[in-house]
């Protein structure tokens, strides 16, 4: 069975975008579908996780990139898959590179600092903090701050991530030496 008929007698439209670097599309999607539910049911990419289905715990994020190249964090379990069109994203399957056979070859420095502070526990929560923080370090490239501001810029940026197992402040941990490692981030 096709994509095609997965809700045959609701109105469809063509959508297209670019996931993790690969055009997409156009494919026939329902009106009103979930990205959340265009990206597990249409492209077979599950790691991006459905939690509370209100935009509230942002485990659906992914990264989206704006056409001036700079990254923003987007919830998909809240945005219509319509939304998208013509757009570019990156799942968490996307972030890592990988050989032509799939295999993983560099894990990004985000990815390395969250296995390095065992940050995550469960990992329901990790795709959605990988966007958020990989977005984050992507704005502080664009728009250095103050290392006295730091703390303050990472829980600011990361506070509606909610993870159930409470693993804040390995996550935060994580991402402020990544942010401290990566030069042009933190001035002063």
């Amino acid at each position: 069975m096709g994509n095609e008929n997965i809700a045959p007698g609701i109105e469809k439209k063509p959508l297209s975008m670019i996931v993790n670097g690969k055009k997409v599309g156009p494919l026939e999607v329902p009106v009103g579908m979930p990205m959340i539910d265009f990206l597990h049911h249409y492209l077979n990419l599950t790691g991006t996780h459905f939690g509370c289905g209100q935009g509230v715990c942002h485990a659906c994020t992914v990264v989206e990139v704006r056409p001036d190249g700079s990254l923003v964090d987007t919830r998909t379990c809240i945005a219509n898959a319509h939304a998208f069109d013509g757009k570019t994203i990156i799942t968490i399957e996307g972030q890592a590179k990988t050989d032509a056979d799939g295999n993983i070859t560099e894990l990004t420095p985000i990815q390395r600092a969250f296995i390095e502070k065992f940050a995550f526990q469960c990992g329901y929560c990790t795709p959605g903090f990988v966007a958020g923080a990989t977005a984050f370090i992507d704005g502080l490239k664009r728009k250095p701050i103050r290392r006295a501001e730091l703390e303050g810029a990472i829980e600011e940026a990361l506070n509606e991530h909610i993870c159930r197992c409470t693993g804040y402040v390995r996550y935060y941990e994580a991402v402020r030496d990544v942010a401290l490692a990566t030069p042009g981030c933190v001035i002063g």
